[in-house]
């Protein structure tokens, strides 16, 4: 994000507001290199920073009153008033802010009002964790303009809180962490289950390689039933296999776990895939700190068939760029984010770029489906303020 940005969006907030912001903050979108619907399952997750950003101009104010405006939503000011936020309430955009502040509140932080202006060049349903960017950054906001003391993993788990109940999506808490706490040239190694955190070095360009991020456009919603399902069916798994959760199952305990789920077929698939997907976090790990970073695209391409195969959360738009991303030469493909559309993630060698984008435009063509956007995934910085 630059400079021009942040002016942009404080000038906006001025002619809006009838004063200047008292600050400008920012906070990314994620990619998720591997460990998908593991979060959730107290499991391992390797999510990295994007460029692109949620950006909130914010002012302090203590009437009790929560303005709220998005460039990128059409419409004017929402005004709310502090002690009237319910969970569920909202079914607009501006559940995701005013989520945050009924969670700061909860938890007995003081937050008595804020005038706050957004806007975000992170794509919407693209699976790139838009609505994360938007809690963070105005979580991050309020911490520093309350003095409210918390660090980025705390504010996580708070922007976590406000998604599950205020907006009733049950999500993980990945997105929130990613947003919050990655680093620039760095994939964030997270143990869910504790929150402990590792900055694996991250620098595809500087070993001729790239990561493509390809939106297929087709548009998701976490809030939607399928999700919900998915990590029903793995609570279910973990209580009939008499574990707090699904991490807890051993790699090499899997088969004797799978066959003790007896005729439970679509339990064993999901319990499957997470428990093969955090033998898949370990391995990229070991190899990209072992320096084998080409070696981590087949296991990329394994998690998208176990995501398609076993966890059934895929679509043809997807397994479209994956198929033919690896006709076309490249390292590793698969799905990244919640699935039911969203994008894919590509690693490929620098020099093969051009062709599989260009393999990759052709297909969906072919297919008579929206055209792709794709664009690189080059590991950005977290949250934190920029004017």
């Amino acid at each position: 994000m630059n400079v021009d940005t942040a002016a942009a969006v404080a000038e906006r907030f001025e002619e809006l507001y009838g004063a200047a912001p008292e600050g400008v903050w920012a906070a990314p979108g994620r990619v998720n290199l591997i460990g998908e619907h593991t979060d959730y399952n107290d499991g391992f997750v390797m999510p990295f920073a994007l460029p692109h950003t949620a950006v909130a101009a914010v002012s302090p104010r203590t009437d009790g009153v929560l303005r709220l405006h998005s460039q990128d939503v059409e419409g004017g000011v929402v005004e709310l008033r502090v002690d009237d936020l319910e969970p569920e309430s909202d079914r607009d955009w501006t559940a995701y802010p005013s989520g945050v502040v009924w969670a700061l509140r909860q938890a007995g932080h003081v937050v008595a009002g804020a005038d706050v202006h957004l806007a975000s060049t992170v794509p919407a349903g693209a699976g790139l964790s838009s609505s994360a960017a938007l809690e963070v950054v105005v979580a991050l906001a309020l911490n520093d303009l309350y003095d409210l003391g918390q660090k980025g993993w705390q504010l996580a788990r708070l922007c976590q809180r406000a998604e599950n109940v205020y907006v009733g999506a049950p999500v993980g808490i990945m997105d929130q962490t990613a947003s919050a706490c990655c680093e620039v040239g760095h994939a964030l190694f997270l143990d869910t289950r504790d929150l402990s955190q590792k900055q694996i070095p991250f620098d595809l360009a500087a070993e001729g390689m790239r990561l493509l991020v390809v939106d297929t456009q087709v548009k998701h919603s976490h809030s939607e039933g399928e999700y919900g399902k998915r990590r029903a069916g793995c609570e279910k798994g973990a209580a009939l296999l008499g574990v707090d959760a699904l991490r807890d199952i051993a790699y090499d305990d899997l088969a004797a776990a799978l066959d003790g789920l007896g005729d439970e077929e679509e339990v064993r698939r999901l319990v499957r895939h997470v428990v093969t997907e955090d033998q898949r976090v370990e391995r990229v790990v070991a190899l990209l700190e072992s320096g084998e970073t080409r070696a981590i695209g087949p296991v990329l391409t394994e998690g998208h068939a176990s995501l398609r195969d076993d966890f059934r959360i895929s679509c043809p738009e997807l397994d479209l760029v994956v198929d033919t991303a690896l006709a076309s030469g490249a390292l590793g493909a698969r799905m990244t984010g919640g699935g039911f559309g969203g994008s894919a993630i590509v690693l490929a060698e620098a020099a093969d770029v051009e062709t599989i984008t260009k393999a990759v435009e052709e297909a969906f063509a072919t297919a008579g489906f929206t055209a792709p956007r794709v664009f690189e995934a080059v590991p950005a910085a977290g949250a934190r303020r920029v004017r």
